[in-house]
């Protein structure tokens, strides 16, 4: 085997890897809204508690990560990823016992300390080990995340609700296994970065670290049009990763582990439509996915509503896989726009995202409480409208 197959085979194990890790890592973070019914109901919380949860989660994850990228795009920190997943770690074994409804934030705040470190250094790494197929290398580690992300609602209905609050500590488990393949990543990494080490931008050349056909004017607006999409997308994800499994038992009267099986559904959806964005944004261009993804979904949330029993998991499961799609070819798209801050921009984009999660929750909790849960879906209905905005990306493909 020559030395090119070996770097594209090791690559391709470094992808499975960070994929795999980050299926642990989203596993383990998305215990906390699977377990909301039974916290709800152990210390008697209101919508607007429940939503205080995720936007604590949210919220740390979000002001920290782009500090974590910013840093680590100066200076490569190969082990931070072992560090990040340390933290999470302890929020679990604190939720695990937490007696009171602070101790349960705080350990949410910990797990969104451990999931900031871990997102912008992972999203290198995917990049790195990518080949140049830049949008497969984002969707590979993406879906790992996503697919991880619907695993949680499982293990809460199979066993954390039956066993109670305590037996979240054998998810530490999880963190553990993940902390492991982070420190062979690590060395990866580090191995790497001695090979080809890469200079940090100086202050000189910063201005000129701009995709070399848009101007540093329209580079602007089209990130923060990129962050309008995102508040779409996360926006409404949240009233469903947060709220979904209360709006079926309000509306239709199921079970909570029926419940947390047709959120699993949904999230499951949000996994495999993950996968599909960045190699269809490789072939036929990002700018077509983003703009397919965030107003294609656009019929199927005016329907929901309005849906039975039947049809609400059938339209979830649409949803998830149009939605899902645009995230990869998101990030990818705003790091061609600026070359050479892969850490930056990754951290920008994740805590953006994490933090409109945690802020829907938290503002559609408080609307919950004040109208009714069924309310905040219709209202929520027209938030993929502001797909609209995908028209006025420039083209950066040839």
């Amino acid at each position: 085997m020559s030395d090119t197959q070996s770097r594209n085979v090791t690559a391709f194990t470094v992808l499975a890897g960070i994929s795999v890790a980050h299926l642990l890592n989203d596993t383990i973070q998305s215990i906390v809204p699977a377990i909301y019914p039974m916290l709800k109901e152990s210390f008697a919380l209101s919508f607007a508690q429940v939503g205080l949860m995720t936007l604590t989660l949210q919220l740390t994850a979000s002001l920290l990560q782009p500090l974590v990228g910013f840093y680590t795009d100066r200076r490569p920190t190969p082990y931070s990823l072992v560090i990040g997943m340390a933290f999470t770690l302890l929020g679990l074994l604190l939720l695990s016992g937490a007696p009171t409804f602070v101790l349960v934030l705080v350990a949410a705040g910990l797990m969104g300390v451990g999931s900031a470190v871990f997102h912008p250094e992972s999203s290198r790494v995917a990049r790195m080990a990518s080949g140049g197929r830049h949008g497969l290398a984002q969707s590979l580690f993406q879906v790992g995340g996503n697919v991880g992300s619907s695993f949680g609602p499982l293990l809460a209905a199979f066993l954390i609700v039956p066993h109670g609050q305590r037996s979240i500590a054998w998810c530490s488990l999880l963190a553990l296994l993940a902390m492991m393949i982070l420190w062979w990543i690590g060395g990866w990494h580090r191995a790497r970065y001695l090979v080809a080490p890469v200079a940090p931008a100086s202050s000189s050349s910063r201005s000129a670290t701009v995709h070399p056909r848009v101007s540093s004017r329209r580079v602007t607006w089209s990130i923060v049009i990129l962050c309008a999409l995102l508040f779409s997308k996360y926006f409404y994800l949240a009233s469903l990763t947060s709220f979904y499994t209360f709006y079926l038992i309000s509306k239709f009267h199921v079970s909570i582990r029926t419940a947390q099986i047709d959120l699993f559904i949904f999230l499951f959806a949000v996994g495999i439509g993950t996968i599909l964005g960045g190699p269809v944004g490789d072939r036929f261009g990002r700018k077509h996915v983003i703009w397919g993804s965030i107003l294609g979904v656009f019929p199927f949330t005016l329907l929901l509503p309005h849906a039975n029993l039947f049809w609400t998991p059938l339209l979830t499961i649409a949803i998830g896989l149009v939605l899902a799609s645009a995230f990869s070819a998101i990030l990818v798209y705003a790091q061609d726009l600026v070359p050479g801050r892969v850490g930056l921009i990754s951290g920008v984009f994740f805590g953006f995202a994490f933090g409109m999660g945690g802020l829907g929750a938290a503002v559609l909790g408080r609307l919950a409480d004040a109208v009714g849960i069924e309310f905040v879906y219709r209202l929520c209905a027209f938030l993929p409208a502001i797909g609209l905005l995908a028209a006025f990306l420039p083209d950066l493909e040839e």
